[in-house]
């Protein structure tokens, strides 16, 4: 959330070994079906550490795109291979089941390429006697967009804020002129307008792509659970929050932060919105569960806050705390399994800032 560029090397060093390790950590268990998973992190982190020795200032590049091509492209072809054997197309999951043996080589995808090809003798069979398969319904990927507006609406805001900031020239004149929260001319000045302006202004592409992904993968689940109304509510105060918390650190002297942008604040408010969800519906079925992924999550960014030296840490830690407690007032008083099945999908992608 801090002014100064964020160095995508040093995001992708992160990634590069903390995505391997949650990846080993998951991965453990003995059985054939983890030993690709284990094998292709651990490749991961022997190439970070040799870029670590040889060369050091590309290590982040390097280790990313070996995280990029092991690990990630593997899950999302696995997953895209999920969604084609549903919609029985057969062939098509068994030839992308055969390129992710070239990134991710294990005896289970073997035998998924063995199934898919007997599959597709079965389903020949079935067209040559007459009948029929059940036709398959494609899910509508715009009912997503559709039951969550407040997100779609504040991804735009913040893009189009964005291409504001360029329009006058990106630098730190720009922001200030526009809305920077700078502690010293929000307490001696009494520009208290800064406290709302920062959260929709960006120091560069890097960090706007990362808090807009972050926005995307965490909000849909939220506004379905509580409506886009209370999401707006929470998403402004968790952000208002963030901004006040760094004021008040400044006045104490916890931090130096003379210039302070982004809207991760409110994303780590939705993170702590859900957290309080979770606390306070902890007798729903996998609740707990859900529950430890969210505190899996705030490790991972305390972490990354911790080791990123243009990240503003008061501003995620006032955001989460502000998000939690909203999240407790705002929650419904009766629940069900909606909550754990959208966060469910919230928890099994890869958020970033």
């Amino acid at each position: 959330m801090n002014v100064p560029a964020v160095d995508l090397d040093r995001i992708l060093l992160f990634v590069a070994v903390i995505s391997p390790l949650l990846v080993l950590a998951k991965a453990w268990r003995p059985g054939e079906i983890y030993r690709g998973w284990r094998f292709a992190a651990a490749i991961v982190l022997a190439i970070t550490g040799l870029a670590w020795i040889f060369a050091r200032n590309h290590v982040g590049f390097i280790g990313g795109g070996a995280w990029f091509a092991l690990l990630f492209v593997p899950a999302v072809g696995l997953r895209k291979m999920t969604d084609l054997a549903a919609q029985q197309r057969y062939a098509a999951a068994r030839r992308l089941a055969i390129v992710l043996q070239i990134f991710h080589p294990s005896a289970e995808l073997r035998r998924q390429i063995e199934v898919f090809r007997q599959l597709e003798l079965d389903r020949s069979a079935v067209f040559v006697s007459g009948v029929p398969l059940p036709p398959y319904r494609r899910p509508d990927r715009r009912r997503r967009f559709r039951s969550s507006p407040a997100v779609i609406i504040l991804i735009a805001l913040n893009m189009a804020v964005f291409l504001l900031e360029i329009s006058y020239g990106l630098s730190d004149a720009t922001l200030d002129r526009l809305g920077a929260l700078e502690p010293f001319r929000v307490v001696f000045l009494h520009e208290y307008w800064r406290l709302f302006a920062a959260l929709f202004l960006h120091a560069g592409e890097t960090h706007l792509v990362f808090n807009l992904f972050a926005l995307y993968v965490l909000g849909p689940g939220l506004e379905r659970t509580i409506g886009s109304f209370r999401f707006t509510l929470c998403y402004l105060l968790s952000g208002l929050g963030s901004s006040a918390g760094v004021v008040v650190f400044w006045l104490v002297g916890l931090t130096s932060a003379i210039q302070v942008v982004g809207a991760s604040g409110c994303v780590m408010g939705i993170v702590g919105a859900w957290a309080g969800f979770l606390l306070r519906h902890r007798h729903v079925s996998r609740a707990r569960e859900r529950l430890f992924n969210i505190l899996l999550i705030i490790g991972i960014q305390t972490a990354f806050d911790v080791t990123t030296p243009q990240i503003s840490t008061a501003a995620h830690i006032c955001g989460l705390i502000s998000g939690f407690i909203v999240g407790l007032i705002i929650a419904p008083k009766a629940t069900d399994n909606r909550i754990i099945s959208n966060l469910a999908r919230v928890t099994s992608s890869t958020t970033g800032r």
